[in-house]
């Protein structure tokens, strides 16, 4: 006797991502750095007590560096420090920005849309 197939629908499935809620915000950032943590939570797609944990955690590591603005905070991104994955080697922050920005003539850099 055959089984039969039960088609599943992906609905119910659990969502995620391939890139990190800490990879989301720093790429949050990198497209907005004079962005309040609820825009950087709603373009993460992440809870704002979720966003305040991830900045500080890439705040501590070196990754951002946050400072006063008037009323507001400005971030700013160490692209210089490795990724923290074994799975990517020696890469930097510099190199999963370059996945994301696109340099203009003038060498303005724009960041991709993550999403169409």
């Amino acid at each position: 006797m055959e089984a039969r197939r039960v088609p599943t629908d992906l609905s119910t499935l659990r969502s995620w991502t391939f890139i990190t809620s800490h990879a989301q915000v720093l790429l949050a950032v990198a497209r907005d750095p004079d962005a309040s943590v609820v825009e950087l939570a709603e373009a993460a797609e992440i809870t704002e007590r979720s966003t305040y944990r991830v900045l500080a955690d890439l705040q501590q590591a070196g990754y951002v560096r946050r400072t006063r603005k008037g009323r507001h905070n400005r971030y700013e991104i160490n692209r210089a420090l490795p990724l923290r994955d074994p799975t990517v080697g020696q890469g930097l922050v510099r190199d999963l920005l370059k996945l994301v920005v696109e340099e203009d003539v003038e060498g303005h850099a724009f960041l991709l849309p993550l999403r169409a």
